[in-house]
This record gives structure tokens, sequence and C-alpha cells, in this order.
């Protein structure tokens, strides 16, 4: 991967969702399963958190509730903008926000003793890297957590053509098993997986999405073409006239070594 290529492909990620900053936020399912992660990763009063790739705040919020302090970082300034905000309509104190990149992030070694990203893998030209990053700021003994996708491998092809077209920003969705193999040769102790599934109205999500002209009647026709045969792994179905599916997550969580 050239530094060209990483240009590139940032300005692209700026591009999508400097657009979907406001409506990413709005979609009822991106609200789901926090509960579930907070428990995953273990987080306790006494952690200083940092919220890789943290969008409008979702996440932070929730456990900047639960810790002493969280730390988002994002490369999109309109998705920072929109995080604050969130703060300020919670009333929470406890949180700093920052534009900049995950890889590499703007942060000394062994500064959090829990990092967290959800639903940014699949943006990354490099999940590796990304992973080696988020350890490198995590303090000796401290936990790393990933969510998102984790697809089926039957399924991986035909869900990256799909969500490419929805969002050009999007690179590959791991499976499972590349979760699996990234956090086992990680170098991380003691780690733990999970599964969810995030519900979403096609309509809903295909308003909170920008992409080419044109594409949107045709990512409703994939969609809706594919109830029953599920080529896409999300389980595409009808519930009272509106077509919904469920997006798979995997959730991944390991501990830094002490040596």
């Amino acid at each position: 991967m050239s530094q060209q290529d990483s240009t590139n492909h940032q300005a692209t990620i700026v591009e999508q969702f400097s657009q979907q900053a406001i409506p990413f936020a709005q979609v009822p399912g991106h609200l789901d399963s926090i509960q579930r992660l907070k428990e995953l990763a273990e987080v306790k009063q006494g952690d200083n958190v940092l919220d890789v790739a943290c969008g409008p705040g979702l996440v932070a919020c929730e456990f900047a509730a639960h810790c002493n302090h969280v730390t988002g970082v994002d490369i999109t300034p309109a998705m920072i903008e929109q995080a604050q905000k969130r703060q300020i309509e919670k009333g929470l104190t406890n949180l700093s926000w920052s534009v900049g990149s995950a890889l590499p992030l703007p942060y000394d070694d062994n500064s959090y003793s829990l990092i967290i990203t959800r639903y940014s893998y699949h943006h990354f030209l490099d999940p590796r890297a990304a992973l080696v990053e988020m350890i490198r700021v995590c303090k000796p003994g401290g936990r790393v957590l990933v969510a998102d996708v984790a697809i089926d491998p039957a399924k991986s092809a035909s869900y990256d053509r799909l969500e490419i077209m929805r969002d050009s920003s999007h690179t590959h969705a791991l499976t499972t098993e590349e979760f699996t193999a990234l956090f086992q040769q990680s170098g991380l102790e003691e780690c733990r997986q999970s599964v969810y599934g995030v519900e979403i109205e096609l309509e809903v999500q295909l308003k909170a999405s920008f992409p080419k002209p044109g594409d949107t009647e045709r990512l409703r026709e994939m969609i809706t073409a594919d109830i029953g045969i599920n080529e896409y792994g999300i389980n595409a179905r009808m519930a009272n006239g509106t077509v919904i599916y469920t997006v798979p997550i995997g959730v991944f969580v390991g501990k830094k070594a002490h040596n």
C-alpha cells in the first residue's frame, strides 16, 4: 500500500462521513448492544479509555458514565463536531475529542487502560497495522476491544460488493475467522469473542447513505431481491411491509501482556 493510496482512501472516508455525520447517529441500530460492549470490555471507574474512529460519540458517551475519562479520535471533523454536541446534550464532562488518524494513532505508548473501536475495521486498508497501533497505546494489562462486521466467508465477496456500492470508503468486512487469526497472532492474551446482530431498516439505511447517483435504487433492488436467498449474509426479509436486514457483528477482546 503506497502513501498515495492511504491518502486517497482517507480522503474518501472524510468525504463519506462528513455527509453521514448527522444521519449515522440517527440509525436506530447504531445504538444497539452498547451494554454488551461495556460488559465485554470490563470497563471500570478507574479506566482511561480511547475510542478509535469514534464517529459521533455514541459509544464514547455511553462508556463515559462508567470510567474516569474517554478520549475520542476520528479522522472526520464533522463527526467530532457531532460527538461534542452529544457530550453537551448529555451533560458529560469526562470526555475529550481529537481529529486524527487511526494509523498511526497520535498518542504515546502505554497511554490508555482500555482501547475500543466499533464499526471501523471494514474501512481500514491495513487492519493488522491498526490493531498493532491500538495495542501500542494500551497499557500493559489493559484491554483492547474491536467490534465490527464479521461476515460468513462464503458471503464475504458479495457483501463487500454491496457495501462498496453503498459506501465507497468500505474496504473489506473481515470474516470471523480472519478476526480470530488477527487477535491470536497479535500477542494479546486471554482473547475472547462474542457475536450479535444489528437489525436495520433498508430505507432508513439508504437515507443515511451517499452512494453514486442511481445506485440507491440499485441497492434497494439488490437487497429486496435477496430475500429468501441471503447471498449477502444479512438475512434480508419483509416485516410489516418493510425490508429489514441484520448485519452480523463480531466482538473481539484481548489483554495486553505485562512483559
